[in-house]
């Protein structure tokens, strides 16, 4: 059974979203050659306090940080440790907070200093494939059509969906009914209506979509360790679209058009 949320409800996620979206500005603006990712993870983690929030991903399934941080060819659940950042990669920051009952969850990959045409390309690719799939959360539509909107953008370009990643609803847990597949899965799923609220999350890699899981038992990477981006919004489905509840107007994702 997939939720229909209150506009009360959403009123708290998007709260919840809020705290969100000014972490990953605020880590987006640190990112630079030299920091740790364990620095970003310990300012994700005071951001979120300060706001009255918990960090949602800290002990889930004994994940043992606040947010996850991915670097080149790590997918997603990348944990924030010791490793300096280099001039030349991409990281993807996944950040999710409880408040008042309620999670926010969202993604997005940043350059750390100056990256390559390709690498921007990848990035490029899906930020736009994220704002595709959120134009087909609207009501009527069905969701097969979110990630067909992902898998059919992505791959024209020629690059590997990762399909052992999905986005998923959410609301007062985490991950909840349904899953939401970046791909064509053969089957319509539920139809959409309105007050569903999902987290739609984009993994795409330059090589092939297959992954890998290391011996840390969490960070996913590519199998042929070539670079992945992430992208990630919490959205409502309207008549006329998925509303973002984790937009910032400081740094923009997930809005692109063609």
């Amino acid at each position: 059974m997939v939720a229909i949320r209150s506009e009360s409800e959403i009123d708290l996620l998007r709260e919840a979203n809020r705290i969100v979206a000014e972490v990953l500005v605020t880590l987006s603006d640190m990112v630079r050659p030299g920091i740790t990712t364990k620095a970003l993870d310990q300012k994700a983690e005071e951001m979120i306090l300060d706001n009255k929030g918990t960090p949602a991903f800290k002990g889930y399934h004994g994940f043992p940080a606040s947010t996850c941080i991915s670097v080149e060819e790590e997918i997603v659940h990348g944990i924030p440790g010791d490793r300096v950042l280099k001039e030349g990669q991409i990281v993807s920051m996944d950040v999710g907070v409880f408040y008042k009952g309620y999670c926010g969850d969202a993604a997005l990959t940043v350059a750390c200093g100056e990256i390559d045409k390709k690498r921007q390309k990848l990035m490029d690719i899906t930020d736009l494939a994220l704002a595709e799939a959120i134009r087909a959360a609207r009501a009527g539509n069905y969701l097969r059509d979110i990630g067909r909107a992902v898998q059919g953008l992505c791959e024209k370009a020629g690059y590997g969906v990762v399909r052992d990643f999905v986005g998923h609803g959410i609301g007062t847990e985490m991950h909840e009914a349904p899953q939401i597949p970046n791909f064509d899965t053969g089957t319509r799923g539920p139809k959409l209506k309105e007050g569903m609220v999902f987290a739609i999350e984009p993994m795409v890699n330059i090589g092939t979509e297959k992954v890998k899981v290391l011996n840390d038992g969490w960070t996913a990477v590519t199998v042929d360790g070539k670079p992945s981006a992430h992208f990630e919004h919490s959205i409502v489905v309207r008549k006329d679209g998925g509303e973002i509840l984790s937009a910032s107007e400081k740094r923009i994702w997930g809005r692109r058009t063609a």
